[in-house]
């Protein structure tokens, strides 16, 4: 921002709460506060902030802008920043408001000695950052992003609370039919260890013996009969059923019944899990209709990029007008590297930042992941990056391709292009 912007700027700073905001307001010359009082968290306290706040910008002629910053402190802050940046009221003064990393402005706060901790003095220090022309992050974008947003976030809500699922669902079959979970994949009887058919012996049958017990013709037609006569050697698969019950640990009569219905619950759970998503899905869909369709369609041009992960990249990115140049992008994903340098000392490791964006930086590491498994000149360059080092190759090797699919990705959103593989990097 320019020196001329920051004179006639008024800069507010607004300390979130559960139940009230804590307001302070400095212009760019004073070192006391000017005005600092508390709203309610609700629609009354955001209607009486904005008519303060227009009231005290025409009160002073040399004061023409406002910036308004708070912390990005879970839920509490969304309605706030929303009605704020789209309220009528303080349209005329070239409203900007400002979502805040905690983690910022609490390594700034250090920059102050001996200041003390209340809701006050907090409200001052966001206000002195936006003061001080710190924030580099983009102004809040408005509704239409924030409902993909919660979309997305919410399918990876559900995606992780699935496979917590699976994860604990493992334990139990384990216990009831130890062979089954430990099978190597060419020795496993079932393609998915999760599937329709894997499902039914795991609940129909109480224990292993009762496999065991189960002449080979019935357990055949039982086999196919649960499969949909998909399996293409269904004695084969018997056989194999059979070994793994023969080969499994015995277990008291009395926890087979527990066991049983812990598994036959876990699967009636994902299969909710399931459903859901895919409801989900519709939504996200739905939503996207709203939104610029070739940005969208840029992102599902890059092979491995499915509609999932576009719509992802997508909700936490916004408009990418509002990001100068890929480096910024990258900075708001948290895909740079803190230097480690002092005199002629150069330190080897140079740690990731993960300042940003936490959930784009999981877009983008997801999506790179199925990148360079689709497009050679991204698994060459990952190949490349993992052969340089003995220590954390994968991990570092999917960062640094991470880093070059954000230059890819700015550059076919900045320029509205598709993905052609002979123009890769983009940017």
């Amino acid at each position: 921002m320019k020196k001329a912007d920051l004179l006639s700027t008024l800069f507010v700073g607004v300390d979130i709460g559960s139940r009230s905001h804590v307001v302070v307001l400095l212009d760019f010359e004073s070192q006391k506060p000017l005005q600092r009082f508390k709203v309610a968290n609700n629609q009354p306290g955001a209607v009486e902030l904005a008519q303060r706040l227009a009231i005290a910008l025409p009160s002073r002629s040399d004061l023409s802008r406002l910036i308004i910053a708070l912390e990005s402190t879970s839920f509490y802050g969304i309605h706030i920043a929303n009605y704020l940046s789209s309220c009528d009221v303080l349209a005329p003064f070239h409203t900007f408001v400002y979502c805040l990393n905690p983690k910022v402005i609490r390594n700034y706060k250090k920059s102050f000695i001996d200041l003390g901790k209340n809701d006050a003095m907090d409200a001052f220090v966001i206000a002195d950052f936006a003061r001080a022309n710190r924030i580099t992050t983009q102004p809040w974008r408005g509704s239409q992003f924030l409902a993909l947003q919660r979309l997305t976030r919410h399918r990876l809500h559900l995606a992780k609370a699935m496979t917590r699922e699976k994860a604990y669902m493992l334990s139990n079959i384990f216990l009831k039919f130890s062979e089954f979970s430990m099978l190597d994949p060419d020795e496993q009887p079932f393609s998915h260890s999760f599937g329709a058919t894997a499902s039914s012996v795991l609940t129909d049958f109480l224990s292993t013996e009762e496999i065991i017990d189960m002449p080979m013709e019935d357990l055949i037609h039982y086999l196919c009969e649960k499969g949909h006569n998909r399996f293409p050697v269904p004695e084969d698969t018997a056989s194999l059923l059979k070994q793994a019950a023969r080969n499994s640990y015995r277990l008291d009569k009395c926890l087979y019944e527990p066991l049983t219905v812990s598994i036959a619950s876990s699967f009636t759970v994902i299969a909710t899990y399931k459903a859901e998503i895919r409801a989900v899905n519709k939504a996200i869909e739905k939503t996207l209709r709203g939104l610029d369709p070739n940005a969208y369609q840029c992102l599902l041009s890059i092979p491995g990029i499915g509609p999932v992960m576009a719509a992802g990249i997508l909700s936490e990115i916004g408009y990418i007008g509002a990001f100068h140049s890929q480096e910024a992008l990258a900075k708001y994903a948290g895909l740079v590297w803190r230097e480690n340098q002092s005199s002629r000392f150069t330190g080897e490791d140079t740690p990731l930042s993960k300042a940003g964006n936490a959930y784009l930086r999981y877009y983008l590491l997801e999506a790179t992941s199925h990148v360079k498994n689709h497009c050679s000149e991204f698994a060459a360059f990952y190949q490349k990056k993992y052969a340089e080092v003995k220590t954390h190759q994968h991990k570092r090797a999917l960062a640094l391709t991470a880093r070059k699919l954000v230059r890819l990705i700015f550059g076919l959103l900045a320029k509205h292009q598709l993905y052609s593989s002979n123009r890769v990097d983009q940017a």
